[in-house]
């Protein structure tokens, strides 16, 4: 019988060619793909793999202070901790997660979403605790879990000088206020440092310091804190009194145009800026509203440079109303015949508005350019409105004899309060500032210094009996101011109920040191309380009585005595719907 033999199968050469090609393409594809993630994905495969043991922690640069002119401070930054977790790294379980839920006061369902359920690699779990906090959270030892150092910024003043300084937001960046305006300088520039993470992702070593931190500058305000405050608490109090909607209040050095106080009423907490809206304005500086009498002395003042008008120069106002056209110019009482200074003193609109209109257009417009009404005044604060000036060319004959009283005109209390500088310094108008100077400032010459001082022994006179400001005296002291109260602008015209009582005035009269403008919107009509004499005035009087005193300006008028007024006389209110 015959044995088996094995079959031999010769397979085809073709075939062993074949299979010697397929795995030489292999090869050759795995040695291209080689040569393509070598060449093209260099960079994204090394960033990969050092993230596996390697990070760029930021180092976060120390926000600048905010101080006022005495280094006393209204911003500053704490230090503070924030956590925070690479999800990969971590390794944690039940009872972990629900410490950490309970010493950051989160649901435990937020620390697993965060650390367990996320897919990204950097996650904050809490930001700006204390360093105390993050102590008990470290102490739990999750890994994958870190620190990192911030800042908190806190407001000592806090709502007094909110409108000013303004708040940060959660990364520190400026919101409001000199916040938002000098963000830049007081931010100062991050660093960062590389280092090395062992398997459980603990810190184990610092490879070099990519960048040292830049700390951001700090910054000086013209502000006087003691000011401010006396500024806050007066202005808040008429305010209430008044049952006002809203008031604003600025005090300038009248030398060097510095501003030593502005305040706002309403206003918030910047330590914890929540349902803020409508009360983060600054009034002062972005609000436009018509100056109504205050605007006078402007006018007479180019009366007088014009060489057409004395302060002894008689004006015929009775009966006391004015006929232009198919208006009337109304006085609240009929006065007859007033001498130039008795038009400021008496608050005549008959009287500014005859004035008015033997001036040259471009004259009087030319004025209030020169003063700085319809311009910003380019103090370097975040939304400052420029106010409106019609332009010469387009007035009519009404136009004119209104704007001459502070009508048809809008302006900031800023400017407002900038204007009076020229009657404090001999005509020179001094440039305004929010930054504490170093030098003097050199003025721009509106008037003659004649002028000048002829306008503030006018408005003297505003301040004694037979004047609108008697509230306005201070005892001790010469003060000169001028009272303004003016139906509120709205949308569809003047409103018959509403109201604006201003009032700016400068001491010691004999030379003055300080300037304050206040404004007070839309006070309680009830009893006729809405005069700029009654509601504005008194805060002057208050603010300005302690304040002298503060800086140990010497009295210049030690035996006066302080009339206690019976009957204010009250502004000239314009009766706009028969004149506009």
């Amino acid at each position: 019988m015959a044995m088996n033999m094995p079959v031999v199968v010769k397979l085809p050469t073709w075939r062993r060619r074949v299979l010697l090609a397929a795995v030489l393409l292999g090869f050759a594809a795995l040695l291209g793909r080689g040569l393509y993630l070598q060449s093209y994905h260099k960079k994204f495969l090394q960033e990969k793999g050092d993230a596996r043991y390697s990070r760029t922690l930021v180092l976060s640069a120390q926000r600048g202070k905010i101080i006022d002119r005495h280094g006393e401070l209204l911003a500053i930054s704490s230090p503070v901790e924030s956590v925070w977790a690479s999800p990969p790294d971590v390794k944690i379980d039940d009872t972990q997660t629900k410490q950490i839920a309970e010493i950051l006061q989160i649901e435990p369902e937020i620390v697993s979403k965060k650390l367990v359920n996320s897919e990204r690699g950097f996650v904050y779990l809490k930001r700006r605790i204390s360093p105390e906090l993050a102590a008990q959270v470290m102490k739990v030892g999750v890994p994958g879990v870190y620190l990192q150092r911030e800042y908190k910024r806190y407001y000592p003043a806090g709502d007094v000088t909110a409108h000013l300084v303004g708040f940060t937001g959660l990364d520190d960046t400026g919101q409001e206020g000199f916040e938002l305006a000098m963000n830049s300088a007081l931010s100062g520039k991050e660093g960062s440092r590389r280092v090395i993470k062992d398997r459980s992702g603990h810190i184990i070593e610092d490879l070099q310091a990519v960048k040292v931190p830049q700390d951001g500058h700090d910054v000086v305000l013209s502000i006087d804190r003691r000011i401010q405050y006396l500024a806050y608490r007066e202005l808040a109090k008429a305010v209430e009194l008044h049952k006002a909607a809203a008031g604003a209040a600025i005090v300038l050095d009248a030398k060097t145009g510095e501003v030593l106080a502005m305040v706002n009423v309403p206003t918030y907490n910047p330590n914890n800026p929540i349902n803020i809206k409508g009360k983060t304005r600054n009034r002062a500086i972005v609000d436009m509203f018509e100056p109504g009498s205050t605007m006078k002395p402007v006018t007479i003042a180019a009366g007088l440079e014009s060489g057409q008008y004395q302060p002894d120069t008689k004006i015929q106002t009775a009966p006391g109303t004015l006929k232009i056209g198919p208006a009337t110019i109304h006085d609240s009482h009929a006065h007859g015949i007033l001498t130039v200074a008795e038009v400021i003193q008496k608050s005549s609109n008959v009287g500014a508005s005859k004035i008015a209109l033997t001036l040259d257009k471009k004259y009087m417009w030319d004025t209030f350019n020169q003063l700085g009404f319809g311009t910003k005044t380019h103090i370097g604060f975040p939304g400052e409105a420029a106010g409106q000036v019609r332009n010469y060319k387009t007035w009519r004959p009404i136009e004119q004899a209104t704007m001459s009283f502070g009508n048809g005109i809008s302006v900031t209390l800023l400017q407002l309060a900038r204007a009076y500088t020229a009657f404090a310094n001999d005509g020179e108008l001094k440039p305004v500032s929010l930054l504490k100077l170093q030098d003097t400032p050199v003025g721009t010459q509106v008037f003659s210094a004649k002028t000048a001082n002829e306008i503030k022994a006018m408005l003297e006179m505003v301040v004694l009996p037979g004047g609108t400001a008697l509230k306005a005296q201070i005892l001790g002291y010469r003060v000169a101011g001028k009272t303004g109260t003016t139906h509120k602008l709205g949308a569809h015209g003047y409103e018959k109920d509403k109201y604006v009582g201003s009032f700016v005035g400068m001491a010691p009269a004999s030379n003055p040191r300080l300037i304050m403008a206040i404004m007070i919107d839309e006070p309680n009509t009830a009893g006729d309380q809405y005069y700029g004499g009654v509601v504005a005035a008194p805060v002057f009087s208050a603010v300005m009585a302690d304040a002298l005193r503060m800086l140990a300006i010497p009295q210049d008028a030690p035996n006066n005595n302080v009339v206690i007024p019976t009957d204010n006389l009250p502004d000239s209110v314009d009766d706009v719907k028969e004149i506009i």
